[in-house]
């Protein structure tokens, strides 16, 4: 689901299609027959922007069905939890949880949490966004529980209820998936998993790019603990990236409210204003994350080194604090209302690959300065004289700088993939001319703004003068002709980590201390560089070929699998011989298996927890989730999440229908920018009646700006085209490759129209919706060019990880051009 593999991720759809010739059973949900569709056993129609109604109607149905994983559930999930007496849910409520502030918009999550224990600090649950962070959660390591599963409040019964009215009728409602399909879809999963047999699910934007995308995923996060198919092998939820490092993106982060290896950014509007403050706010007793002072501290010396004391709090001052939202939609309604003056983009091409590129080229033009690292001159570099507004380039105020990157093949590094696994390749050439890696450009410039503040006694000038800064090597690469090209091999140990008195790498993360002894970049990658000369990430040991330990490194610590120790029963055995993975060997005493097992090695499966235990001591030999601070897996979630404890079906910001489901039409703290420049069209708006939604082809990339400079990629798809359905084009007398005009309340384009069956209408509550697909590759500049299908969405960002909605928004179609 929210995936089309086949064509968006080619190389990995080998190992689906390998499985089913093994013969297990492809299923492809999605609002589009693809080939992805084509190569599945069944393909399910569904409506954009309606998966939390579709895997809500799942979890129903294993729950009534009683086909959940009963064992494994009780002893590995928070099912048996109880939730505290003022909590009311979402069903109860017309859609809206106990805790919503309607005129801030948004919710006090104090009633989600477990009943049990007095808390030990006054936390706020929601501080942090996710990404994982319990480090401000109210939830106790050891919440009040039922293991009957009887009471009222604990979280199996409030699941039960809350996912009660998600019925195969609703869904087929809801979602305009018929009810057989439904069923049979359902049938194959729960048949599918168990002691013998497990199944996965994959996703990719088609669920992240919604106003509730990380509900979409805690929805089959939900099913999956239920059928058992977590931390099991041919289980699990994978999330199809769509570049070849873009989980190394958020493991090292491009994100402006995280630290490296999922710390939280620091914040202001905290009270983060000491380094004692932040540690008391982020950690948690119970669960990994309560080493979380050993990873700060242990960065904070990676980062400034000698100057980082313990009087000087490591350096932590030095480290800019949040104030607010500083994500990429926001940053640019602020550039376009001039308070932004500078901007710097690499590999980025917001004026064609964000959300409603004509505010975003407008926002660029209230910039004193902008530089555009990247291959070719793309769309954001050249707004100025060339974007479709028709702008007289003297009139453009901001002075553009366009450098020449490096392609790839053309500087050495790794590369981290879906599941986590670090890769490192060789440059295969020099980049051309004057081009540089993208490590040349961020070495050399800092080292330049050192030297310029050199002697600087101001106090915001000390972060920066205090870095660490030494990243060239001894001697430079023997074949290359750049001479002061940065060690990628030194910026991976210093990633590793180690030890600040002798400069030894650690082994792993284990090693780390808060006491300003050793020094690590991503505690997560410890492990990756262990030694010198030691970059596990060269590996290429195929070995059995299927764990592969000595294939690369993967985080952390080597682990293929995260929480295996699930993939074994309580008692330590395996589930099934089928299925076994990792298990207790009683008489070694210690875990093994065919991956490194992601927990305690000695920790027998019959461990108390200790009642004033910390970390992983407070968990017991069969908690297999050892970063929750419970050890449990949330089937409820008490903290952690801004939008609510479990997935609700609300209706995208635009839709062309009321929500069926609730009374409240879509999420409630949603932002949506609502700006005179950023119209939203109503529920049920006549003017758009039809749905849109965005999508990659194999032939292009993104928003083109490397593909559509290749010819042969040109030659391939070279024009931009509006998929719609031979009912709609019947409707609006448009024939196949007729040029229409797509319009929203943003704006218009004209491209041709693509009429085919793999798009259909929609059947909901009587009322046919149709859908339209809009590929996002072409701009203004390239060897081909086209209309912009990101002109046409709204600006708004999802609450947990500001991500835009546009795979579900309305629009209109007309024959014609503009």
């Amino acid at each position: 689901m929210g995936s089309n593999m086949a064509e968006n991720h080619p190389v990995g759809f080998r190992w689906p299609m390998k499985a089913k010739e093994r013969g297990a059973t492809l299923i492809h949900v999605d609002p589009r027959f693809t080939r992805t569709s084509a190569s599945a056993d069944l393909y399910v129609p569904i409506r954009s922007g309606s998966d939390i109604a579709f895997l809500g109607g799942l979890i129903n149905y294993v729950i009534t069905h009683d086909k959940w994983f009963k064992e494994y559930v009780l002893a590995y999930t928070n099912a048996s939890s109880i939730i505290a007496e003022g909590y009311v849910d979402a069903e109860d409520n017309g859609g809206i949880f106990s805790g919503y502030d309607p005129k801030e918009q948004k919710y006090d999550p104090a009633t989600w949490a477990y009943a049990g224990p007095p808390q030990e600090a006054n936390e706020d649950a929601v501080a942090h966004s996710g990404h994982g962070m319990e480090g401000t959660s109210p939830a106790k390591h050891r919440p009040y529980r039922d293991e009957t599963l009887q009471h009222p409040r604990c979280v199996f019964q409030i699941l039960k209820r809350h996912y009660a009215r998600y019925t195969p009728e609703l869904v087929e409602r809801v979602c305009g998936t018929p009810r057989e399909l439904f069923l049979q879809v359902a049938d194959v999963l729960v048949s599918n998993s168990g002691r013998e047999r497990t199944a996965a699910i994959c996703y990719a934007v088609g669920w992240t790019q919604q106003s509730f995308g990380p509900q979409i995923i805690r929805a089959a996060g939900i099913l999956q603990l239920l059928l058992g198919n977590m931390g099991r092998p041919g289980g699990g939820i994978m999330a199809l990236r769509g570049h070849a490092s873009i989980q190394g993106s958020t493991d090292v982060p491009t994100l402006f409210d995280l630290l490296p290896g999922y710390l939280p950014h620091p914040a202001a509007f905290k009270g983060d204003a000491t380094l004692e403050q932040y540690m008391r706010e982020s950690t948690v007793r119970g669960g990994y994350w309560s080493n979380l002072p050993k990873f700060m501290v242990s960065l904070l010396k990676a980062w400034y080194g000698k100057a980082a004391t313990k009087e000087n709090e490591y350096g932590y001052q030095w480290i800019p604090k949040l104030t607010g939202d500083h994500s990429h939609v926001t940053t640019t309604t602020e550039m376009a209302d001039g308070k932004v003056k500078g901007l710097v983009i690499f590999g980025q091409n917001p004026a064609n690959g964000s959300p409603h590129g004509g505010f975003q080229r407008k926002a660029l033009k209230e910039l004193d300065w902008m530089v555009a690292i990247d291959l070719y001159e793309t769309e954001t570099a050249a707004f100025w004289y060339a974007s479709p507004e028709g702008w007289n380039p003297a009139e453009i105020k901001t002075e553009v700088f366009v450098m020449p990157t490096a392609a790839p093949a053309e500087k050495n590094g790794t590369f981290t993939n879906t599941q986590r696994l670090l890769q490192f390749h060789d440059k295969a050439v020099d980049p051309p001319g004057d081009a540089r890696s993208d490590l040349w450009f961020v070495y050399h410039l800092g080292r330049r703004l050192k030297e310029l503040y050199r002697g600087s006694a101001k106090t915001t000038d000390q972060g920066l003068l205090n870095l660490t800064w030494d990243y060239l090597p001894e001697e430079p690469e023997p074949r290359s002709r750049i001479r002061d090209e940065p060690s990628d091999d030194r910026v991976l140990m210093e990633m590793n980590g180690y030890t600040v008195r002798d400069g030894k790498q650690v082994a792993d993360f284990a090693a780390l201390k808060d006491d300003g002894s050793t020094a690590c970049g991503v505690w997560i990658y410890s492990g990756v560089f262990p030694g010198e000369g030691q970059n596990m990430a060269r590996r290429r040991n195929k070995g059995d070929g299927w764990i592969s330990p000595e294939w690369g490194f993967a985080w952390p610590g080597n682990r293929r699998m995260l929480y295996n120790r699930a993939s074994a029963d309580p008692q330590g055995r395996p589930w099934s011989e089928r299925k076994k993975y990792v298990w207790w060997d009683a008489a070694q005493h210690k875990w093994t298996g065919y991956d490194r097992p992601d927990f305690p090695d000695t920790k027998a499966p019959d461990t108390p927890g200790q009642d004033q235990g910390v970390g992983v001591d407070a968990h017991s030999g069969s908690d297999p989730f050892t970063l929750k601070a419970d050890g449990r897996a949330w089937l409820f979630a008490p903290s952690g999440l801004k939008d609510g404890p479990l997935p609700t079906h609300y209706e995208p910001l635009e839709s062309p229908v009321k929500n069926p489901v609730y009374r409240r039409q879509d999420s409630p703290i949603a932002k949506r920018f609502s700006r005179k420049d950023n119209p939203i069209s109503a529920p049920g708006d006549p003017r758009f009646p039809y749905l849109a939604t965005t999508y990659r082809v194999t032939e292009q990339y993104t928003s083109g700006s490397m593909s559509r400079w290749s010819s042969w990629l040109s030659e391939l798809m070279p024009e931009m085209f509006a998929e719609i359905s031979p009912e709609l084009a019947a409707e609006k007398g448009i024939k196949n490759r007729d040029w229409i005009v797509v319009s929203s309340a943003r704006g218009e384009i004209e491209c041709r129209a693509l009429v085919t069956r793999r798009l259909r209408p929609f059947q909901l509550n009587g009322a046919l919706i149709h859908e339209i697909g809009l590929p996002y590759h072409w701009g203004y500049k390239g060897l081909v060019k086209g209309a912009m299908a990101n002109d046409l969405v709204p600006l708004s960002e999802e609450p947990n990880v500001y991500i835009q909605e546009d795979k579900a928004f309305t629009c209109n179609i007309r024959k014609g051009r503009l």
